[in-house]
This record gives structure tokens, C-alpha cells and sequence, in this order.
């Protein structure tokens, strides 16, 4: 490798460790690496245009207003009043309550941050009035937020896919389970914690017979039903072949307008021009990501970085077993210094090739990738969940970690290990659905 490539790659991290925001990073450090390579910056503004001239832009920014148009629009409140119905009776089952409550979110909003933002100021409060510490609750609910990534539709699938150019129905379809996993493991090791993360004795609400239970549960489920109606209309017009994943997101977000306009009434001209800001806003921040760092990865395999950093990898490990722990290392060490959609436009570019020789199955490879960005968002030092949630909850940064810490080592690390090293956990489903053809042989 030439000289500009090691000042490209030294630029980029010094900028990192001085906080320049990353997409000007991409740039400037590409910029300065083309100058010593002698090169036109000609080639920045190509890969620039082209790599936002891309329809699956258009479904991610519809998925993310959608995603901003969820609480104001009174679907967050329904959601929660139906998964308390439905667990909020079992020991701990307020904390269920918010990782149910998480799991339907996720389907709506395709992201983490707009599943804390709703459930937080929902929840923390009251179950600190049953005897749940707001430490813990908080922290129960910004380890689950990345749920939001793993069960469709999912925003970090969108990313991969337009980067490593694969199914999106398939990268939906991959995440499916290691989601539900996730959930699970999160309800069970809730049910043997919580009682220390407790105040007091944990208060059940009144007790209810049967039929009572039943007529709430029923209440409930009518209450919330155009709120999970949402993602049913997203994924069957998916997977029924009727709408591609850009349709699907106008149509989440013409349905969450009709139900908050109409059938809940809570939303407003001012709640909707707010949501519409921060989308914009947002939006702009992931496209300059994409087409910045499209431009550094892109300068970067030119000048052969990619296929250096594969062979390596290759030339110090000939196990497939410890090149797929390494891969993992370098994505979960990535994901505690940046942001999750960063790491997938840099580090999905540098790896494929390496996937490529190792004839990994890309679908499986996506599945494994965004598990560890989605727990990029819950490791400390740089974690957004837990900034975010801190703040929501007025909890302290350091009294966070420490309950997430378990969350993350207990469930969330071998669910990593699991979609990494059971191909059939990603796979069986999208090939179930969408046939062979669609997700390769694994």
C-alpha cells in the first residue's frame, strides 16, 4: 500500500480521538489522502453522487419519520397498556412489560433510539411507584432499545444491504431470531435480578380473576390494534410480494398519520412538523455518512487496504472459527468508540472480502454484523442507548452501566456467538420465505 492510504487511514483516526464529526472526517482524510497520492479529487465527487443516488435512501428515510411519528401519535401508549396485559402479571413482569413493549416498537420504528425516547418517559416512572428502581428499569430499557435493530424492518439491514448490495428481504428475515432470542434472554435473566434492583418488595397491582384478566387483555388488544396493525401492513405487503421495502416505509408512515390524525386523535400540525424536522435532519446525517465513508472505503479498496486486511487475517489464523472471533472483536471494539451506521459503511466494505474467502453466506454475515453494531449501541465508553437514556431518565451515565454490563455478558454476547457460529439461525427463515435462490447456499 502506498503512502496515501497510511496518511488516509492515520488522518481518520486521529480525527476520531480529537471528535470530528465522522462524515467531514470521510471526506477531509480522503481528500488528504488523494493529495498525496497525487491524485484528482474528481473521483470524491463520483463515488459522492452515486452512492446517495440510491433508492434504498427513500426507505430508510421513510421508516425513520415513521419512527419519529410514534409517540406523538399515541401508538407507544397502546403498545404498553397491551404487552401489560399480556406479561405485566408474572414476577417482574413490569420489566417485561418494557422489553414486549420494545419488541413491538421495533417492528414500527426500524431503530433504536426512537424505542427508548417513547418507552422511557412511559415507564420509568411508574414502576419506580412498584418498587423498581428508575436505574434499572432504565437500564432494562436501553438494553433492549437495539431490538430495534434486529427485528424487522431495520434500519442497519437497509445500510447493509445497499452497501454489500444483498436482499433486503432476506437481511430482514435474518435478524428475526436472534432478536426473539435476545428478548427472551432478557426476560429470564429480569426474572432472577430484578428483586435486587428493588426498593422495596416488588407491589403487584390488584389481583385479578381470570375473566377480569381476559377482559383487559381484551380491552387492551382492541385498544392497541391499530397501533400493531403498523408493522402486520409492513411486512405482509413485503412478503406478500405486494410492495417493495421503499413502498412499505410510505406506507408506514401514511398509516401512522391516518391512525394518529384519526383514530387516536393525539397527533397535531406541531407534533407533525416537529417529527418531520427531526427526519430531515436526521436524513441529512445519514447521507452524508454513506456518501462520505463510501468515498474513504472506496479509495481504500482501491488502493488494495480491503484484501490486505483479508489476507492478514487468512495469513495469522487458518481456523474459520478464529477469524470469525476476530471479525467480532473488530466490529464490538469499533462499536464502543462509534456509531452504529459508521461501523457498517467502513467496516462492510473492508470485510467482505475477507467473507468472500472464507465462502461465507452474505445474508449470514449481514445477520452477524448487525447484531454487533446493535450492541455497539449498549458498550460503554460510547454507547448512545445509554447517553440517551440518562438523560430521558435523569439517571447517571455510571449508574447505568453496571446492570447493562449483565444484560450485555449474560444474553446479549452469546446471542453474538450464536448468529455467528449457527448459519441456520439467519438463514433458515429468509430461505423458508424467499427460497434458496434469494439467500445462497449456507
Amino acid at each position: 500500500m502506498e503512502l496515501g492510504v497510511f496518511v488516509t487511514i492515520g488522518t481518520f483516526l486521529a480525527g476520531i480521538i480529537m471528535g470530528v464529526p465522522l462524515g467531514w472526517l470521510f471526506l477531509a482524510s480522503t481528500a488528504l489522502g488523494l493529495a498525496f497520492l497525487g491524485e484528482s479529487l474528481s473521483f470524491m465527487a463520483g463515488t459522492f453522487f452515486h452512492s446517495i443516488n440510491n433508492y434504498v435512501l427513500m426507505a430508510i428515510a421513510f421508516f425513520v419519520y415513521a419512527g419519529s411519528l410514534i409517540s406523538d401519535a399515541g401508538l407507544a401508549d397502546r403498545i404498553v397498556r397491551f404487552s401489560n396485559a399480556l406479561v405485566g402479571k408474572m414476577r417482574g413482569g413490569l420489566i417485561v412489560v418494557g422489553i414486549v413493549a420494545t419488541l413491538f416498537m421495533s417492528a414500527l420504528t426500524g431503530s433504536a433510539l426512537p424505542c427508548i425516547s417513547a418507552l422511557i418517559p412511559l415507564l420509568v416512572p411508574r414502576l419506580e411507584k412498584f418498587g423498581y428502581k428508575r436505574s434499572y428499569t432504565t437500564a432494562v430499557l436501553c438494553s433492549s432499545s437495539f431490538l430495534g435493530y434486529l427485528i424487522p424492518p431495520s434500519v442497519p439491514a437497509l445500510i447493509y444491504g445497499l452497501v454489500a448490495q444483498q436482499s433486503i428481504a432476506a437481511l430482514f428475515l435474518s435478524t428475526v431470531f436472534p432478536g426473539l432470542l435476545l428478548a427472551l434472554g432478557y426476560a429470564v435473566l429480569n426474572y432472577f435480578i430484578c428483586p435486587r434492583y428493588m426498593t422495596t418488595p416488588e407491589v403487584q397491582e390488584e389481583e385479578q380473576d381470570f375473566g377480569e384478566h381476559m377482559r383487559e387483555l381484551g380491552k387492551a388488544t382492541w385498544s392497541a390494534l391499530p397501533a400493531l396493525g403498523a408493522p402486520l401492513v409492513i411486512l405482509v405487503g413485503i412478503y406478500g410480494g405486494i410492495c417493495t421495502p421503499n413502498e412499505a416505509g410510505a406506507i408506514a408512515v401514511v398509516y401512522t398519520l391516518l391512525v394518529g390524525f384519526f383514530v387516536y386523535r393525539e397527533l397535531n400540525l406541531k407534533t407533525l412538523w416537529s417529527a418531520t424536522h427531526n427526519t430531515l435532519v436526521t436524513l441529512g446525517m445519514i447521507g452524508l455518512l454513506i456518501a462520505g465513508g463510501t468515498v474513504f472505503t472506496r479509495l481504500l479498496i482501491r488502493e488494495g487496504a480491503a484484501q490486505a486486511l483479508a489476507d492478514a487475517i487468512l495469513g495469522m489464523f487458518q481456523n474459520k472459527s478464529l477469524i470469525l472471533i476476530s471479525m467480532n472483536l473488530f466490529l464490538l471494539l469499533l462499536g464502543m468508540f462509534i456509531d452504529g451506521i459508521p461501523i457498517l459503511i467502513l467496516a462492510v466494505p473492508l470485510i467482505l472480502p475477507l467473507a468472500v474467502q472464507l465462502d461465507m453466506n452474505l445474508i449470514h454475515l449481514g445477520a452477524m454484523i448487525i447484531v454487533n453494531v446493535g450492541l455497539g449501541v449498549v458498550t460503554p465508553p460510547y454507547a448512545i442507548s445509554i447517553f440517551v437514556g440518562a438523560r430521558l431518565s435523569g439517571v447517571s451515565y455510571g449508574e447505568l452501566v453496571k446492570p447493562m454490563m449483565l444484560f450485555l455478558f449474560i444474553v446479549g454476547i452469546p446471542v453474538l456467538l450464536l448468529t455467528t457460529f449457527l448459519p441456520a439461525l439467519s438463514c433458515w427463515l429468509p430461505t423458508v420465505l424467499l427460497g434458496a435462490r434469494v439467500v445462497g447456499p449456507w
